[in-house]
């Protein structure tokens, strides 16, 4: 790779003036995921235009183009999540704006392509369910991590996420705001996730409901799982449970190969660490409950864009082959 390529961000802190290179991703790169984001607006608008309703009058109505498409959009919500900027406002009036106006030249101004984040929801959704969740092996691992919306001490007066968000506690203590549920493989894909309030229970069915479809073989978990009808419930749907144990339950036998992989779980854990610290998924800066929805879907997209991702090399893998488990090596 061309050391020009490369894009470089110099920031001058004010004690001591010094200057710091933040290294990013190459405009090859850029251009990737604009093309694979593109490719996908591109069907999902031939297919709303063969299937949308006509006007019941008969007659046409505008229906003109932005200056800016869905596409590019998406494209620039998707590549702030990629370890350089922590403010969203910075990173498109001095970084956008400035080193990539050459690969979007037709740029709004920031307070309209703010208003433009929530009409793009519906294709980020899609794109992230067809194209950025991975494939079921046989493994999977199953974690849920706090998102806190504001300070403990201003909970009281946050206004913008009042009747949506709830008081919480995690292992790190009580906080204001929603819980992310998330299931992956053993090659750090995510399968599923889903975003719940603060004070809904790790073990809610109607959660497992959503996480479990496409979700065979074995499934760890932590202490925090552990219930007999939830058990009970995912067995009958071909998913085993594997959890630890609690120190007032008794011991039980557990195959030697559930032990290695049950002490696995922090692929599942790097996964909410590079979200919340490498993707930017918790801040206090929202003014907008959707705007808040789209920086967890375009954390989740940018995600799945990443080149390492945490995984256990393991040589074989089991497929679900006409309703049976298969080893394939």
């Amino acid at each position: 790779m061309d050391i020009r390529e490369i894009f470089v961000i110099f920031v001058v802190t004010k004690q001591t003036n010094e200057t710091k290179i933040f290294p990013m991703i190459s405009k090859d790169k850029v251009t990737e995921i604009f093309c694979i984001i593109d490719d996908f607006c591109k069907e999902y608008d031939a297919e709303i235009e063969k299937n949308s309703l006509k006007a019941p009058d008969g007659r046409k109505h505008r229906h003109r183009k932005g200056l800016m498409s869905d596409a590019e959009v998406m494209s620039i919500l998707v590549y702030f999540h990629f370890n350089t900027f922590r403010n969203f406002k910075h990173y498109y009036l001095f970084f956008v704006k400035t080193h990539l106006a050459d690969l979007f030249p037709n740029q709004l101004s920031y307070n309209r392509f703010i208003e433009l984040e929530s009409r793009v929801a519906v294709e980020m959704m899609l794109f992230i369910q067809l194209f950025c969740f991975g494939r079921c092996t046989g493994i999977s691992f199953i974690d849920s991590t706090c998102v806190p919306v504001c300070h403990n001490k201003r909970i009281k007066r946050n206004k913008v996420f009042k009747g949506y968000a709830e008081i919480g506690k995690s292992t790190m203590g009580w906080y204001f705001g929603f819980k992310l549920h998330l299931i992956c493989n053993e090659r750090g894909e995510i399968l599923n996730f889903m975003l719940t309030k603060a004070n809904v229970d790790d073990r809610n069915s109607e959660v497992f409901n959503r996480l479990s479809d496409n979700v065979f073989g074995k499934l760890f978990a932590d202490k925090g799982y552990i219930s007999q009808g939830l058990f009970e419930r995912l067995f009958n749907d071909g998913i085993e449970l594997v959890t630890g144990l609690k120190c007032n339950m008794k011991n039980k036998l557990m195959p030697l190969y559930d032990k290695i992989l049950l002490r696995k779980r922090s692929v599942i854990e790097t996964i909410n660490d590079e979200l919340k610290n490498v993707a930017q998924l918790v801040h206090s800066r929202h003014r907008s409950v959707f705007n808040f929805a789209m920086n967890v879907l375009s954390v989740l997209a940018a995600y799945s864009f990443y080149e390492k991702k945490p995984s256990i090399n393991i040589d074989y893998c089991i497929e679900h082959v006409d309703g049976q488990l298969t080893v394939i090596q």
